[in-house]
């Protein structure tokens, strides 16, 4: 018990964790804040800092979740006026905020995606064919010239049928074209190859295909056998896409916090206060959709998520109003305006997010 470690009899007259100077009058520290006790860790001892640590998030914990759910904006403004100890870091209950509630929805939305099959034979081809025509569909337009379904499918089945050997180029060829049409023809020529061999390693097909073993070539060679694996099975992809979105997301968030420093520049707001504001916006969005989602799952209806948008878009209005103390033409202009901002963030930022995940895969 710290009641027993704190006795004056166990008080040092120097910090066993920073060495600065003690009086025997000091129960704690004040350089460091530990506590003054020489006492060895006993048994008992471990399991009370122990669940003393976790009763105490326990409180923070159940008093942001009170001011995040029932009092829009209010847990920002305390934070930004230096209330910080009654209520816990926004960051990391934002992260646990967000693995959690990505938990809940790949737990309870399973992705069953079907690859789209690449090879269709000439029977198969002649079939889709014969159904479209007996469908009356007409054939698309772009620009005016019409475009015929059959010789569209039959020219991608064609290419999709041309050996490796046809677009083979040798090292030399490919040195002397520009960076980003070499590399395109080294993506297609290794893809075609993965197809038709099977083999995986960059090593053994790149001796095959006499190219150089640079890192550059092998991390090109892993990305159109990955193309290939994940063509077949997106699923895997997909999956690999959603565990990284709690994090994809936080570095998202500060971005986003910067178009609201600027929209709000006139008032005396600095960037960390909008900050502070949008990830506890954010982590509120999390707990209600994961609320939303257990309860769409338990009942088995979709109302849940109708109801927590609904919910979100008011609490958003109402959170923007108190934090920043505008009127309600103003602020609506402003919620007006930053949601056009955050889609059209949120869809650059997916785009990049999806490129940099199929780089790193």
């Amino acid at each position: 018990m710290e009641k027993e470690r704190s006795q004056l009899k166990y008080r040092g007259e120097r910090c066993l964790n920073c060495h600065h100077e003690l009086d025997k009058s000091d129960k704690y520290c004040p350089a460091c804040g530990q506590l003054n006790s020489t006492k060895k860790l006993a048994f008992d001892d471990f399991f009370n800092e122990f669940f003393a640590g976790i009763l105490a998030y326990d409180s923070r914990f159940r008093r942001t979740m009170k001011a995040l759910l029932f009092n829009p904006g209010k847990i920002s403004k305390d934070y930004i006026s230096g209330k910080r100890m009654r209520y816990a870091n926004p960051f990391r209950f934002y992260l646990s905020a967000s693995i959690i509630f990505f938990i809940i929805w790949g737990f309870l939305n399973s992705f069953e995606l079907q690859p789209v099959p690449s090879n269709l034979n000439e029977e198969e081809i002649a079939l889709a064919q014969e159904t479209a025509d007996s469908l009356d569909i007409p054939n698309p337009e772009i620009a005016g010239r019409e475009f015929n379904l059959d010789s569209l499918i039959r020219t991608q089945q064609a290419k999709d049928r041309v050996s490796y050997e046809k677009i083979y180029q040798d090292w030399e060829a490919l040195d002397s074209l520009s960076f980003i049409e070499a590399s395109t023809n080294q993506f297609n020529i290794y893809s075609k190859y993965y197809k038709e061999t099977e083999i995986l390693s960059a090593q053994q097909a790149l001796d095959s295909l006499r190219h150089p073993h640079s890192n550059y070539n092998h991390w090109i060679y892993k990305k159109a056998t990955d193309w290939n694996i994940l063509k077949s099975n997106p699923q895997l992809f997909l999956n690999y896409f959603i565990n990284k979105l709690p994090f994809i997301i936080f570095f998202y968030l500060p971005v986003f916090a910067f178009f609201i420093w600027i929209l709000y520049l006139r008032r005396p707001f600095n960037y960390m206060e909008h900050l502070i504001f949008t990830f506890h916006v954010q982590t509120t969005f999390f707990v209600i959709y994961g609320i939303a989602l257990l309860a769409d799952y338990l009942f088995e209806s979709d109302l849940g998520i109708t109801l927590a948008t609904i919910i979100f878009i008011f609490y958003l209005f109402m959170a923007m109003r108190k934090f920043y103390g505008q009127s309600r033409v103003k602020t609506f202009v402003k919620f007006m305006l930053l949601n056009i901002i955050f889609f059209t963030l949120a869809v650059i930022a997916g785009i990049i997010s999806i490129i940099a995940s199929f780089a790193i895969y």
